[in-house]
């Protein structure tokens, strides 16, 4: 998907890996040639290829189809690192799954990635060593930053930066439906509320200075910005993000729960 073709770009980009050191198994024919012809990478359609004289495996599958990916691998195969981005799969279920000591490395990326400014919580399970999660993490540093956590922390992780992205969207349409309301294209409009979003989350990210803070800076007593976010606080917006997020653990924590 298009999270494994973010970090595989990243990889090779970055130095990190060789293109004749990388297989992919994908059982599409059409997938195969796009990701040969693209990235001069090995290509296979039989899981196990990704087995022979590879030092880790990356698990980029949907969670449904998880059990399929895994049928016919063991650990017992295997002695590598495994590393899986499946959302809701616990690496206690992907251990039964693989049998053995396996060493189990769980990864929560979010889509910024895709260009290179993602936030991945990385977290060790089954038999994976401190030398083993710190492979992991600079593997994924190839795509943006990385936080090491623990597995009982990742509902929330998914639900802050897993979901997150979603939100940051939802809030660019809803400020870009405003300024259609105020007069202006959906083109300006959009053009406005995105542009503002990315610079403000940049300016977040290298001035240094907390977001409250930053907040204040722009907020005038009794001017513009004031009164917008006197609207935004009648209308409980912080409690409304909470909940949201609430809701996006609780949605986590059944998913991991299946199987």
């Amino acid at each position: 998907g298009n999270m494994a073709e973010a970090l595989v770009a990243g990889w090779l980009s970055g130095g990190r890996a060789q293109a004749e050191e990388v297989v992919i198994c994908e059982p599409v024919a059409e997938r195969r040639a796009y990701w040969q012809a693209t990235y001069g990478v090995r290509v296979s359609a039989e899981n196990t290829d990704a087995l022979a004289g590879t030092e880790l495996v990356l698990l980029a599958v949907k969670p449904q189809t998880m059990a399929a990916a895994l049928s016919g691998l063991s650990s017992a195969a295997y002695t590598g690192i495994w590393v899986s981005i499946a959302a809701g799969v616990p690496t206690e279920r992907l251990g039964r799954s693989l049998g053995g000591d396996s060493r189990l490395i769980r990864v929560m990326p979010n889509t910024p990635a895709l260009v290179g400014a993602g936030i991945s919580a990385l977290c060790r399970g089954g038999c994976a060593s401190e030398a083993d999660l710190a492979i992991a993490c600079g593997l994924f540093e190839a795509v943006g930053e990385v936080l090491v956590v623990e597995e009982s922390e990742i509902d929330a992780v998914t639900a802050v930066s897993g979901s997150g992205p979603a939100y940051f969207f939802r809030l660019v349409e809803a400020m870009a439906e405003g300024g259609v309301a105020l007069g202006l294209s959906p083109e300006k409009a959009m053009r406005l509320a995105a542009g503002t979003l990315t610079g403000a989350g940049r300016l977040l990210a290298q001035s240094g200075v907390d977001a409250a803070e930053l907040r204040r800076r722009v907020t005038s007593p009794g001017g513009t910005t004031a009164a917008a976010l006197g609207v935004m606080a009648a209308a409980d917006f912080a409690g409304i993000v909470v909940r949201a997020e609430l809701a996006a653990a609780e949605r986590s924590r059944e998913l991991s729960g299946q199987g």
